[in-house]
């Protein structure tokens, strides 16, 4: 260079040269910026045709850790030859019985028996040594890591290593594996799912604005009350949208029952002293108008009712004290007349885990997207069992129902297969890891929920999707709002 640089004072006059030196390192400077940029794009090619790199796992190691009720979950941190991978595993309230087992200490003067230390050791003592042992690499053996994981506990419910021990090492493993391919998690997840789609679809969120249920203290027995703005056209307005519907909520609750009634529930939601699915509603509709997006943000139901199903009937009053009983019957009767009354396009778990008969009759004449949650339990074999007898058209995906990433992308497959759709879901016991975001996105979900636009662990997810929106769109990527074909974002 400094030769160069002597020949071209020697050959040119002195303004002359300084011009051309000048030149020469601007193009210098332009090509290592194309390098870098090509560097980076080839980088973030999707997963199935991106350049990878192996990655050895050193060791695995689990900790107990706090999640959003304040009771103990797991912690993984997983160490490789290219950093530390970690993941927290999130916990529900009201869990059904087809759910994978999360494993508890049960010692009642610790933690009222909550805490994980049993599933910490399974992890530092027999699932970590095992998986560093097999050699497996997270680039590319993702599903050979949950099958030992399975393997090795060797229940059906996983209920001797515990579920909240092996998905903290399935998801700290396919953060890893992601690392190692250099790209984002949600192109690593859509290669895990099959996915040979060049676009990417960015989901409706569902936010949970009004609390009831095993969720809050007040009188509902149905859970959540969601809205969805379908009518956004980028994630960052939706969540825009979604946030200022919920503000004017708060305002319309303080005005009709004064301060006291704006207290949360678990998921962030409001939980005024109202028993009625009607007054719930009555509040959304006034709030999703007076923000000013009448038309364009509608409204999901989630009753949970499993939590008031007793002896074969449905009791609306299992909170207060004051039995208020309806048959499957009685209770099909009411959604209906929901259903064609309010903006309501989705509803959640509105019969037993068991019932059927309820769920199948239900369906038969139903135009709203109908999921299972505790029917499902985001297993497979009751997935099938469902599409056999029609009992729904659509299920929800919670990564711990399951206990592994792999299991949880063929459950929502066999949802897929079989015309339905796929509704990602946290937990009421949450936490600040933000993977079903990217979850979402990598199989093409269309819509998620991950609470209210409040507290830190439910936005934390929100802020995911936005980050993710923004990767897209600054390296030109191409992606899509699922909003009104958010059932089908998949095809």
């Amino acid at each position: 260079m400094d030769s160069t640089i002597v020949y071209i004072f020697r050959r040119y006059s002195p303004e002359i040269a300084l011009i051309i030196i000048i030149i020469i390192i601007i193009i210098i400077i332009i090509t290592i910026i194309i390098i870098i940029r090509s560097i980076q794009a080839i980088r973030r090619l999707p997963s199935f045709i991106a350049v990878t790199f192996t990655m050895s796992i050193r060791s695995i190691r689990a900790s107990q850790r706090l999640d959003s009720r304040g009771k103990p979950t797991v912690q993984v941190d997983l160490i490789t030859s290219r950093g530390t991978f970690r993941a927290l595993v999130p916990s529900g309230a009201s869990k059904g019985d087809y759910e994978a087992v999360e494993l508890r200490d049960g010692d009642a003067s610790v933690f009222q028996g909550n805490g994980v230390l049993k599933a910490c050791a399974n992890v530092n003592e027999l699932l970590g040594p095992q998986i560093v042992e097999s050699g497996l690499d997270p680039a590319h053996d993702l599903k050979k890591i949950d099958e030992l994981m399975i393997k090795l506990d060797g229940t059906d419910d996983k209920s001797k290593l515990g579920a909240n021990a092996i998905l903290g090492v399935s998801m700290a493993a396919a953060r890893a594996g992601a690392a190692a391919r250099g790209i984002e998690l949600y192109e690593f997840l859509a290669g895990q799912s099959g996915s040979t789609q060049a676009d990417y679809v960015m989901p409706v969120p569902f936010m949970n604005v009004l609390n009831g249920g095993d969720h809050s203290g007040n009188p509902m027995a149905f859970q959540e009350f969601m809205i969805a703005p379908v009518g956004a056209s980028s994630i960052a307005q939706a969540v825009q949208w979604n946030a200022e519907t919920y503000a004017t909520l708060k305002a319309i609750i303080e005005a009709k029952h004064g301060k006291a009634a704006i207290g949360l529930g678990d998921e962030g939601g409001f939980a005024p002293p109202i028993g009625h699915p009607e007054e719930a509603l009555n509040l959304l509709v006034e709030a999703i108008a007076k923000a000013g997006h009448q038309g364009k943000i509608k409204i999901g139901i989630d009753p949970a009712s499993q939590s008031f199903f007793q002896k074969g009937s449905y009791n609306l009053g299992f909170k207060t004290g004051q039995d208020s009983i309806l048959s499957a019957t009685d209770l099909a009767a009411l959604y209906r007349r929901l259903l064609g009354e309010y903006p309501i396009i989705l509803l959640e778990d509105p019969f037993g885990q068991d019932d059927w008969e309820a769920f199948v009759d239900f369906n038969k004449g139903c135009s709203a997207e109908l999921v299972g949650d505790d029917l499902l339990a985001t297993n497979i074999s009751r997935v099938k069992t469902a599409v056999q007898k029609g009992a729904c058209n659509s299920m929800l995906l919670k990564v711990n129902q399951i206990g592994t990433v792999t299991e949880a992308i063929a459950a929502a497959q066999a949802a897929y297969s079989a015309g339905w759709s796929v509704f990602v879901s946290h937990r009421s016991g949450e936490t600040t890891d933000d993977f079903i975001a990217d979850l979402t996105v990598g199989i093409r979900a269309g819509h998620l929920k991950s609470g209210a636009p409040a507290r830190g662990e439910r936005v934390a997810k929100y802020n995911r999707l936005m980050d993710i929106e923004d990767d897209l769109r600054y390296r030109n990527g191409n992606f899509t709002y699922a909003g009104g074909n958010l059932r089908y974002a998949y095809r």
